[in-house]
This record gives C-alpha cells, structure tokens and sequence, in this order.
C-alpha cells in the first residue's frame, strides 16, 4: 500500500493542483490537517516536483490569548522547518459587525483575501490547504440537507483559481496517525467541538451515527459521491452544452427549439437545454425547474403556449419559439446561459455554479478605516451610489468588458479569464454582478469595476459576498 506521502504525491498529479517546478505556500492554522499539510509538502518538495516557499496564518483574534499562541506556535513551526512566515491579524468579530455577516463567513473570505494577496506579493502559483476527506463528506451533507442538486452536491473541489487541497484523499484519522508517528505536535481549536454551528453538529454527532449504525465507511462514501456528482455535472453540462448547438437556433431575437431533437434527449440533457434556453430569453426574470415543466407540457401537446417571466413561448409545427418581452438577445455560443435578480438586501442561490451570492447595505458612517474595506476576493464593498437600478447575478456575456480595479483601461472579460488561469470550462460557471445598465460591477471572487470601489467621497456601501453552496454560514 502506498505511503502517506505517496498519495499526496499521487493526488497532486492526478488533478494536476501544483505545476512542475511550481511555487506553493502552505496555510496553517496550527490544527492537526494543516500541520500534517505543511510537513508532507515540505518532504516532497524538491527540484522535480516543486519548491515550497513559506507558511501563510491568518489570526482571527476570536479566541484571544489561544488565538495569539496558535501564532506563536505557528512562528516556531516555520522556524524550524527554515521557512519564510506571513501573517495577519485581523478582528473578525469585529469584521463580521461591519459587513454584517456571520463570524464563520467573515472568517472565511478573510482568509481567502489573506492568501490571494500574499500570493500576490510572494509571487507563488498555488496556495495549499489542509482539506481532508472528511471536511469532504461533511460538505456533501451539507449540501444535501441544504438541498443542492448535481453542482453543489459535488462538493469541495480539488481545486479552486489558485487554492489547491492535496489531502482530499486522506482522511482526519490517517493524517493524526501520520503526526503521532513523527511526532509532531499541533493545537486543537476548541470551537470546532461547538455543535451549534451545522458543520461541527454533522462532524462530531450525524456522521458518528451513521458510522456507528449503517456504515463503518461512510465518510469514504460519501467522498466518493460527491466525486462522482462533479464528473456527472461536468459531463452534463458539456453535453448539454453539445445537444443544445443543433437544437436551439436564434432567429433575431426568438429562440427556436426543435422539438424532435429535443424529445430524443435523455431528460437530464433535456431539462438542461431547456432551462439554459429559458434562461437565455427571460432576461432578469427567475427560471426554475417549474417553469422547465410546464415548457414540457408545450412539448407533449398539453398546451399550445405558455407566459414565463421575461418571455413567452409558442409552439409553431415542430418548433417551440420563446419571444423575450423586454430582452434583447445577443450571440452566445455558450447556450447554458444563466441569472437572476439580486436583491438589496437579499440573496439568489446559483444552482449552475454552486454559488451563493448576498447583497447588503452598509452603514457608510460606521466604518472608520476604509482599508477594511475589500475590492478583491469573496466578499467586497461597492459604492452604492455608483450603481444604477436592480442588480442582477449572471455568467458571461459575448462582448462583456470592464476595467478591473487598479488597472488603466477596459479589458475584454474574456481576456481576464484568461488571465487568471480560468479554465474555457468553468468560465461559464463564473458569477458576474451587474446593474440594469448590464455593466459589470464585480467578477464574483475576483475583483471589481474600478468605478465602483469606494472612496473618502462614498457615502452608500453596498457588501457583495460569494460563498458555496452548503458552506456553513
């Protein structure tokens, strides 16, 4: 059986997390998985594979006096190991007041924003973290509980823009036997044994139950799903994506739908094809699955037209025409075209991409130092006086351009992605916020319109904030 070492060797190669000769930091909290992190890394470091360049830890200051040990802890780890440290201090209580959010959700998007900018200043290709299969089932859980479907149930993945988890194929016990072994130390935090908060309630009281009394091995089935639910999606969406290119024509601005082709479909596909093309016409108004059924009742002749938000639909011979009633249609060749309204405040679940996606009011005059304020990452702050009419959430858009914040001059959205090292096969995955002018204001989990960040002359703030769905809030 292979070493411990040798499968996070194995599952750094398989998703492909860290380029050869790539530079990774490592974050660390101090806890048993990011300690056993930091060491494996750190072994098979080396000219073949990569260079590991240091420890990122971001203190949260939520438990005081333990808070600061774990740094100090943390100080001492990498000065052993000859390793460059970069570390934060940040008052996520007090953070967590100001955008008004939660402590867990203020705690991890600083976390994110943390490492995006260190990787940034270091200039590093990937930044690990300490994930483990277990943290894997549990999301999975979540998520069914929370009622995902095939996007959100496939859970954490391997990796993320440039957040990469080498240890998803380990489990939390193997990787306690691995530090017990080479004797390494590492601190328990406390507040993950507090069963008021739903992921520790799944981790110390549901998956216990379910080991105990229906499977001794559910934490590697349930990995093993959420596995399989991320190839099924990939593979839907693509061949949803394929069906769609000779099913669906744009004359002006109706769509045309093939009844024919449509019908020899499995239903998977179809409800796909269907709701993207649904999606595409309805402009900012809601599509549901309810709506993907009563198309089908045009399908099977039960009706002869139907009214959804945004569009009509007609069945002319053997085509069904959806006419936008305020939407002008623009080419796409990416027909899994997706959005929704976004309240302020409120929020819209983005099932497609297995986002979540808030909006909020801030009170401008409560915030005293405006370099708390973000621009980048999964939570920002945007001048709410620069905006223009209702917000929407959508993916891209042919023709889409913004000016990214801090740079002089637009850029093609397309580009960006290019840019960042975002694949052509989860671009369209990617939340964009726009206003009624369809202007972008935020590339969700990366960055805003330069137009709209805030200044000493904001006086309306509005917080945008991304998160999985299922992510503990």
């Amino acid at each position: 059986m292979p070493s411990i070492l040798e499968r996070v060797g194995q599952t750094i190669r398989r998703h492909n997390l860290i380029p050869q000769g790539g530079r990774v930091i490592a974050a660390v909290s101090g806890g048993s998985d990011s300690v056993a992190l930091l060491h494996l890394l750190e072994r098979l470091s080396g000219p073949d594979t990569f260079k590991l360049v240091g420890l990122v830890h971001l203190n949260h200051q939520l438990r005081e006096r333990l808070s600061d040990e774990d740094e100090e802890f943390c100080r001492k780890l990498a000065s052993r190991l000859e390793q460059p440290i970069h570390v934060e201090r940040v008052d996520i209580r007090s953070r967590a007041n100001t955008w008004q959010t939660s402590i867990e959700n203020a705690a991890r998007t600083a976390r994110l924003d943390f490492f995006r900018r260190v990787a940034v200043e270091v200039g590093v290709d990937r930044v690990a973290v300490g994930h483990t299969r277990d943290d894997q089932a549990e999301t999975f859980l979540l998520r069914v509980i929370r009622g995902a479907g095939t996007r959100g149930l496939s859970s954490i993945y391997p990796r993320f823009d440039l957040i990469v988890r080498p240890l998803l194929d380990l489990t939390r016990a193997e990787l306690r036997v691995f530090l017990a072994n080479e004797e390494i130390s590492y601190r328990e935090d406390e507040s993950n044994k507090d069963v008021t908060i739903p992921r520790n309630r799944i981790r110390h009281e549901l998956i216990p139950y379910l080991r105990d009394h229906l499977s001794a091995g559910i934490v590697d089935v349930l990995a093993r799903e959420a596995s399989i639910a991320r190839d099924d999606a990939d593979w839907l969406d693509s061949a949803a994506n394929i069906s769609a290119q000779s099913i669906i024509s744009l004359e002006g601005e109706n769509l045309h739908v093939d009844v024919k082709g449509l019908v020899r479909l499995p239903d998977a596909i179809k409800n796909r094809v269907v709701l993207a093309a649904m999606r595409r016409v309805a402009g900012r108004g809601f599509i549901g699955y309810d709506h993907v059924d009563t198309f089908m009742r045009i399908v099977k002749h039960e009706i002869a037209k139907a009214s959804f938000p945004g569009h009509n639909a007609v069945r002319v011979s053997d085509e069904i025409v959806l006419s936008p009633r305020t939407h002008r249609l623009s080419e796409s060749d990416d027909w899994l075209s997706w959005g929704d309204d976004l309240p302020v405040p409120g929020v819209v679940k983005l099932i497609e991409a297995g986002i979540e996606i808030s909006a909020a009011s801030v009170n401008r005059a409560s915030i005293a130092d405006l370099s708390a304020l973000r621009s980048c990452g999964e939570q920002v702050f945007v001048d709410a006086t620069k905006l223009k009419g209702a917000l929407m959430v959508r993916n891209r858009r042919p023709g889409d351009v913004f000016q990214p914040l801090g740079l002089h001059g637009h850029k093609k959205l397309q580009d960006f992605f290019v840019d960042r090292k975002i694949g052509r096969d989860q671009r369209h995955l990617v939340p964009i916020v726009v206003d009624e002018r369809n202007r972008i204001i935020w590339v969700a989990g990366h960055t805003i319109e330069n137009d709209f960040r805030v200044t000493e002359d904001t006086v309306s703030v509005i917080v945008l904030s991304m998160k999985e769905l299922g992510e503990s809030a």
